[in-house]
C-alpha cells in the first residue's frame, strides 16, 4: 500500500512516500480502509520528535482517519500513529460511527479540532455566559470552531485573531465579533485585545502560540481569567509565568492534551456525539481548507507551518 515514510527527524522535507505491506488488524483493533487522513499541527512536532509523545523511528505520522471497516462500517477514528496510508489500524474504541449526513472532511475536523474546542471552553476555561473570550488562529482547525462553538454557548464578546485580511473576515463570518490581526512577536498584542473588548481585559484566551504572544495574552487577563494553553507552534516556552504572578491578578493558566480525553468516561463519544448534531442541524460549520494528494504532505506541512492555510486539512491517499 501507498503511504508517508520517515526514518530520519526533521521538517518536511523528510516526508517520503513509500510502498509498505498492509497492516494487520489485531484482537480489538479495526483495519481502516482510508478515505482520508487529517493533518494536525501535531503532525508537523512528530515528525520532528518535538511533540509532547516521542516518536520513533521509522514512523508512518498521522493521527486520524476517515473511512471505512472491512465489514462496511464508515468510521472516524483516532489513531496510534500511521494514518498517512491507504490503510490504518485503529482501537475500536478510539473509532467513532459516523453519520450519513457528515461529510469526510467534517468528520475529521470534529475528532481532534472539533473534540479539543469543545474541551478547550467547557473542560479548561468553563466558560459563563456573557464573558469575554480570545480565540487565536482564529481561522485554523480548532480555532474556527471554537469562534463558532463560543457563540453557541452563550460567550458575551469573541475576540479573534489571525494574520491576513481573509482569515480575519472569516472569523467574523463565524461569528466573531471583532477580529484583530497579532504581530508574531507579541508587540502591542495585550493593549489591541483589551481595546478589543472595549477597554476591559479579558476573561478567557486559548492559546496555541507560545513565546511572547503567550505572555501578552496573560498579561491581558482579568482578575479570575484562564488562559488555556493547547499548542506552542512558535517552539518557543513562554517567560511571563511565575507564581506570584498568577496569584497577583487571580489569574489561572490550564494545560490542555486531547489524548488525556479519549479513555475517560464522558469526554469522548459524549462530546463528539454533540459536535455531529450541531453539524447536521447547521449550527456548526466545520472548515475544510484543502485536500492535499497523500504524495504532496511535505507540501501539506510546509504550508500549514507557513500559515498558508485555513480550516481543515485533508490528505487524499487514492492521489
Amino acid at each position: 500500500m501507498r503511504a508517508i515514510q520517515i526514518t530520519e527527524f526533521g521538517g518536511p522535507e523528510v516526508l517520503r512516500v513509500v510502498d509498505l505491506p498492509e497492516p494487520v488488524a489485531q484482537p480489538g483493533q479495526l483495519l481502516v480502509d482510508v478515505a482520508a487522513a487529517g493533518v494536525n499541527y501535531a503532525d508537523t512536532h512528530a515528525v520532528e520528535d518535538s511533540y509532547l509523545s516521542k516518536s520513533t523511528l521509522p514512523m508512518v505520522p498521522g493521527g486520524e482517519v476517515v473511512g471505512r471497516t472491512a465489514e462496511g462500517r464508515r468510521v472516524v477514528a483516532l489513531t496510534d500513529g500511521g494514518g498517512y496510508a491507504q490503510r490504518a489500524l485503529a482501537w475500536e474504541a478510539m473509532a467513532h460511527e459516523v453519520p450519513e449526513e457528515i461529510t469526510d472532511g467534517q468528520a475529521l475536523a470534529l475528532v481532534v479540532q472539533g473534540l479539543t474546542a469543545w474541551h478547550l471552553l467547557r473542560t479548561c476555561a468553563r466558560i459563563a455566559p456573557g464573558e469575554s473570550v480570545v480565540v487565536h488562529a482564529a481561522a485554523g482547525g480548532t480555532g474556527s470552531l471554537a469562534v463558532q462553538l463560543a457563540k453557541q454557548f452563550g460567550v458575551g464578546r469573541v475576540i479573534a485573531t489571525a494574520s491576513t485580511k481573509e482569515k480575519r473576515e472569516l472569523a467574523l463570518e463565524l461569528g466573531a465579533d471583532v477580529a484583530i490581526e497579532a504581530a508574531p512577536d507579541g508587540a502591542g498584542l495585550k493593549e489591541q485585545l483589551i481595546e478589543a473588548n472595549d477597554g476591559n481585559k479579558v476573561d478567557a484566551v486559548l492559546e496555541m502560540t507560545g513565546g511572547p504572544v503567550f505572555d501578552a495574552s496573560l498579561a491581558a487577563l482579568a482578575p479570575f481569567g484562564r488562559l488555556v494553553t493547547y499548542g506552542m507552534a512558535s517552539r518557543e516556552e513562554p517567560t511571563a509565568v511565575t507564581a506570584a504572578g498568577l496569584m497577583g491578578r487571580s489569574r489561572a493558566v490550564v494545560g490542555f492534551w486531547l489524548m488525556h480525553c479519549v479513555t475517560r468516561p464522558g469526554m469522548y463519544r459524549e462530546p463528539m456525539a454533540e459536535l455531529f448534531a450541531m453539524t447536521a442541524d447547521g449550527r456548526l460549520k466545520p472548515q475544510v481548507g484543502g485536500v492535499y494528494p497523500l504524495t504532496e504532505a511535505a507540501r501539506a506541512h510546509t504550508d500549514l507551518r507557513a500559515r498558508r492555510t485555513f480550516g481543515k486539512l485533508l490528505l487524499d491517499p487514492s492521489r
